[in-house]
């Protein structure tokens, strides 16, 4: 049976950079992806959104790890010459909101982030096309692109000894005292890692299902929220991003900008049994509506389907949101197995500091 030190399933944006600290330590590492290329699922159907850490629960792990990744991800962006822009974005509110708007600035400041108060001129002063009572002025936010991310990401794990396999789906996994035994695509398990890190996504749950003898106490539920994404036909009237208050379940329908200027909306929410990536027209409607609310002067024929993601949410319609769950053998008590589960937004941000908090946890 070949050994190698590490195994990593999934070569999403989290996988990749894990790959990538591993190989950096110098351990022999090989990433299994089911996908044809890296990055196909939730890393690839997103915001390509580089979040400040307004909205998560000061303490946890979505707070902290955002705060750092950030940091790190626009430093690494600038060294390595991905396409990025700390555009800044806005997020507005009716008279109604208002409340909203001010627990958001106050769990901001908990979390170390500073946002600027503006009533509607000095809104409007930034954007004339925008309608609001106030907004908060979140001038670290940003975009880039999440390909030219992950395509560094494996270049430097490659170059560190890291291997790719492709096509690689994983159908069996064997709990062994020197190791975990690894079959694929159906197989005879004939691959051992002394160290299994499953980044597998939305599938993590199944992957974790997978190991035999693993306590199924350990293994949340897997939930499917669907967002879809709209884009605009021309040119939208605004140079930063512009989101509303959070809605149960999401952030609330925003305006992000892509790298060219191209505007796009999203996502929503749409809870699933089985996942659908198709974007269906007829859910325009509600885009309508809601992107109406804080611009008006949107017209009738404007948006198109554009795409949709699936989140890697632990948590069901009406529950709190879950935090990013990092879980070893101190948590679940099988050696050489890292589990992370509901790795969803802001998982691209967090990424480089999920990888270094990841690699800490499996020794």
């Amino acid at each position: 049976m070949e050994s190698v030190d590490a195994v990593v399933i999934g070569a999403g944006v989290v996988g990749l950079a894990i790959a990538r600290e591993l190989a950096l330590q110098g351990r022999e590492t090989l990433i299994l992806e089911t996908a044809a290329a890296i990055g196909t699922g939730a890393s690839s159907r997103n915001s390509e959104v580089i979040h400040a850490g307004i909205y998560y629960t000061p303490g946890s792990l979505k707070a902290r790890l955002c705060a750092a990744g950030r940091e790190r991800l626009y430093h690494f962006c600038a060294e390595r010459g991905i396409a990025h822009r700390q555009l800044g974005k806005l997020i507005v509110a009716d008279r109604t909101e208002l409340p909203v708007l001010q627990q958001l600035a106050l769990n901001a400041r908990s979390n170390g982030v500073e946002l600027e108060w503006l009533d509607a001129g000095a809104a409007r002063a930034l954007e004339p096309a925008l309608s609001c009572a106030a907004a908060l002025h979140s001038p670290l936010s940003g975009i880039l692109d999440a390909h030219g991310l992950m395509l560094a990401l494996l270049a430097d794990a490659e170059a560190h000894g890291a291997t790719l396999a492709c096509r690689s789906t994983v159908t069996r996994l064997i709990a062994e005292e020197r190791g975990i035994a690894i079959a694929v695509n159906g197989g005879p398990p004939g691959l051992r890692a002394r160290r299994l890190i499953n980044c597998a996504g939305v599938q993590a749950p199944a992957v974790a299902r997978l190991i035999e003898g693993f306590p199924a106490e350990h293994i949340p539920p897997a939930f499917l929220s669907k967002g879809n994404y709209f884009a605009l036909r021309g040119l939208a009237p605004f140079r930063r991003l512009i989101y509303p208050v959070p809605e149960p379940g999401g952030l609330g329908i925003h305006l992000t900008l892509d790298l060219a200027g191209r505007a796009r909306f999203g996502p929503d929410v749409e809870w699933l049994e089985q996942c659908d990536f198709n974007v269906h027209p007829g859910r325009s409607a509600a885009f309508y509506a809601a992107i109406r609310r804080y611009w008006p002067a949107l017209e009738d024929g404007a948006l198109e389907p554009a795409y949709a993601g699936m989140r890697a949410r632990i948590y069901g319609p009406g529950e709190a949101p879950a935090d990013f769950r990092i879980d070893g053998v101190a948590q679940h008590g099988v050696t050489g197995v890292l589990n992370l589960f509901g790795i969803e937004s802001p998982g691209l941000t967090a990424s480089l500091a999920l990888a270094s908090e990841a690699v800490s946890r499996i020794g």
